[in-house]
């Protein structure tokens, strides 16, 4: 957690991370937002980083698929890359790790519940990735890259990647069947404010037929959607 003085608690983050920092100015502009290095003349802001991070993380999950994947094409490569290390998968990572609880702020961000949004814990993620790679190295990074996205890499299935968008498809089915759009309603959130679990029903017609819970609101509305994909098949095999 940061500390009331705006230092993050590096103990437990490094923990988490599975790294020791040797420089830990390194870690602590990964972690400040834009927002606290302008209100509070907090030095040097992630952005720079980001850059980095976005770089490494990329060429260090495309790497791995092609491990995972030899025999697959570029094409189905890409779409791999690009869900894994889409936005909301980053900000869910970030979750994991627990860094929206470490980020130095500025009072607008804070106010403006920044430390929860899903583009700033994104974007951090890059921010850490390449304060781990300059302090460590690149084997460092590939460590905590695996560390956070080794089950989803290990987990990824064609099918899964390719029919992600259950929110689409089950609006389809509706569609076809002459019914209403799906309506989506968080009923329950828990957990700490810096790592959220949204629990959301889905109704068709003012008729619950599915429940979904995510680290997203969006992730747990396609879990609703996919349950309710499933349930629908069931009834029409």
């Amino acid at each position: 957690m940061t500390t009331s003085r705006g230092q993050p608690d590096l103990a437990q983050l490094e923990a988490r991370l599975g790294h020791a920092f040797r420089d830990h100015g390194l870690i602590v502009r990964a972690l400040t937002h834009s927002s606290f290095a302008n209100e509070e003349g907090g030095g040097a802001d992630n952005e720079v980083l980001e850059f980095l991070g976005d770089a490494a993380l990329g060429f260090i999950v495309a790497h791995a698929l092609l491990r995972r994947f030899p025999e697959m094409d570029e094409g189905g490569l890409s779409k791999f890359k690009g869900y894994l290390v889409s936005r909301p998968m980053r900000a869910a990572a970030a979750r994991r790790l627990g860094l929206g609880g470490h980020l130095r702020l500025g009072k607008t961000a804070e106010k403006s519940d920044a430390r929860t949004k899903e583009s700033v814990l994104a974007d951090t993620l890059e921010a850490v990735i390449a304060a781990v790679l300059m302090d460590g190295g690149d084997q460092a990074a590939r460590v905590l890259v695996e560390r956070v996205f080794g089950e989803q890499i290990r987990d990824l299935s064609r099918k899964e990647v390719e029919g992600k968008d259950y929110k689409t498809g089950l609006q389809e089915l509706m569609q076809a069947g002459g019914r209403p759009t799906p309506r989506y309603k968080v009923v329950r959130t828990e957990g700490p404010p810096h790592s959220p679990m949204f629990h959301v029903s889905l109704a068709v017609e003012g008729k619950e037929l599915a429940r979904g819970k995510g680290r997203t609101k969006k992730e747990a509305e396609q879990r609703a959607a996919r349950m309710a994909l499933r349930l629908l098949k069931r009834k029409t095999a």
